[in-house]
């Protein structure tokens, strides 16, 4: 079988419905697996809003170390960092992007959004020729319009909603022309930029790469690669059914892979590791064909 068709056959083992686009960051062959469809963005979001608010900075729109104090009321809910502190913080900016993407902290990237600005990071997608790639909002709009589309009183319970496997309600978040929305295509061009220092300035670029490097998520895209010489930086999405990761895999004295994996698992179940882990499989099917030496 082709590397397309081995990715193919593991989504469908792992029973998710799954997209990929693969190629050498300064290469040609890439392994594509529905690579242009649109797809729900969930987290990955946060990545062209890192390079929106690192191409601020060299722009001198923003100064990366400013405090920013930040109450308690009005954080946006989530499983980590700003959203499960009990007390008011003040951080720097730059500190923001880190929770952002080490953490996937929604609270911090509502700030961060909010500062950077939608329109901004929209321009930049369009500027950098990623046609298939829109971003309608935060984090807080998305579960704002779960809880309106459930029925649901807070986020707890819209949740709960969605993992309902007799009951899986048609809601805009699982609808990429409704909510924020890619192409596993887009997402490795961008990530090629940031590897090439073209989308913004090298220091920015350098910065980002080593935010996305810092992710904590060894359970998708780093399952795929557990060897000591394998790098592997990247940006996990989660909602409901909706697993995704798009990152750069490295090893010594080798070009860089750009690799993104979007899927919906057939559950609603909210833990499912067959689901994660069909993401680093699906990812080492495609990078491995892709390595300096094995074109």
């Amino acid at each position: 079988m082709s590397p397309a068709e081995e990715v193919r056959a593991a989504f469908a083992e792992a029973g998710v419905r799954g997209w990929l686009h693969a190629v050498a960051i300064g290469g040609s062959r890439e392994v594509d697996v529905d690579a242009d469809e649109p797809v729900v963005m969930a987290s990955v979001y946060k990545l062209p809003l890192l390079v929106a608010f690192v191409r601020l900075v060299d722009e001198g729109g923003i100064d990366p170390t400013e405090p920013v104090e930040l109450p308690v009321a009005g954080r946006t809910p989530g499983p980590t960092g700003l959203s499960v502190l009990r007390d008011p913080v003040t951080l720097s900016w730059r500190d923001l992007a880190a929770l952002t993407i080490t953490v996937s902290d929604n609270a911090a990237a509502d700030v961060l959004l909010r500062r950077v600005g939608l329109e901004r990071v929209n321009a930049l997608l369009a500027e950098l020729g990623l046609t298939g790639t829109r971003v309608v909002g935060g984090t807080e709009d998305i579960l704002r319009d779960l809880r309106g589309q459930v029925g649901a009183p807070d986020v707890r319970a819209a949740f709960a909603a969605l993992a309902r496997d007799d009951a899986v309600p048609d809601v805009a978040a699982y609808d990429p022309a409704l909510t924020s929305a890619t192409t596993a295509r887009d997402m490795t061009a961008l990530l090629a930029g940031v590897w090439q220092d073209t989308v913004a300035s090298p220091a920015g670029c350098a910065f980002a790469r080593e935010l996305l490097g810092a992710q904590v998520w060894p359970h998708r895209l780093r399952a795929g690669f557990p060897y000591r010489e394998a790098t592997v930086a990247g940006k996990t999405g989660t909602i409901g059914a909706i697993r995704n990761e798009v990152g750069v895999v490295s090893f010594a004295g080798e070009r860089p892979v750009a690799v993104a994996v979007f899927t919906r698992a057939a559950r609603a179940d909210p833990v499912l590791p067959r689901a994660d882990a069909v993401i680093g499989t699906a990812a080492r099917l495609a990078v491995t064909p892709l390595r300096s030496g094995r074109l």
